[in-house]
């Protein structure tokens, strides 16, 4: 298997649906990102592990939902609500009406990649901007956002966006992330 690293080999025995599960995780230890009894929106949520992370960490009384194109087929809780969308097509006021106010977003998004770095990047932020569009119809005040970017041209600019909408921003790219990705994640703590 070409990706059987430790990691993937550690989901497996953890039962965790992926080793992007590390990647939260770390994020979450680091800043203390989710909380018994939380909402918590997962954009690009297939294959399931961060849902599945978030399950564990908001408990009985919390309530995680995951969007994607791709549904987690082997994710099932009864506070778990899967909507199954293209997150360009999907209108924020409507979410907003069938969810609620959340008090987490998340975005582990990423393009389909060419291999050719700057249309990846640019696929990458297209992502990312589309996430932090949600931050303004659907994240309560001092809540949480924590979205993948690839480093390149205009990640600059769009971290500094970030910055003005929250009390924090961090950068934080996990240990679990493959060398030679270009992957990092940013994370805004505490919505103004």
């Amino acid at each position: 298997m070409r990706w059987a690293d430790y990691y993937t080999r550690k989901a497996k025995e953890e039962n965790w649906l992926a080793r992007s599960v590390y990647k939260l995780q770390e994020i979450d230890k680091r800043v203390n990102l989710i909380k018994k009894g939380d909402k918590v929106l997962d954009m690009g949520c297939y294959p399931g592990s961060w849902s599945q992370y978030c399950l564990k960490k908001v408990g009985k009384k919390g309530f995680v939902t995951g969007i994607d194109v791709k549904e987690p087929e082997r994710l099932k809780a009864e506070n778990f609500l899967f909507i199954k969308a293209d997150i360009f097509k999907l209108d924020p006021v409507w979410l907003k009406e069938k969810i609620g106010i959340q008090d987490v977003l998340l975005s582990d998004m990423a393009p389909n990649t060419t291999g050719i770095d700057n249309v990846d990047v640019i696929r990458s932020l297209a992502l990312a901007n589309r996430a932090f569009e949600f931050v303004f119809y659907l994240l309560k005040k001092g809540g949480n956002f924590v979205c993948k970017v690839f480093e390149g041209e205009g990640f600059i600019d769009f971290r500094k966006k970030v910055s003005l909408y929250f009390d924090k921003t961090r950068l934080i790219k996990p240990k679990s992330t493959r060398k030679n990705s270009r992957e990092i994640f940013i994370i805004g703590i505490g919505k103004k």
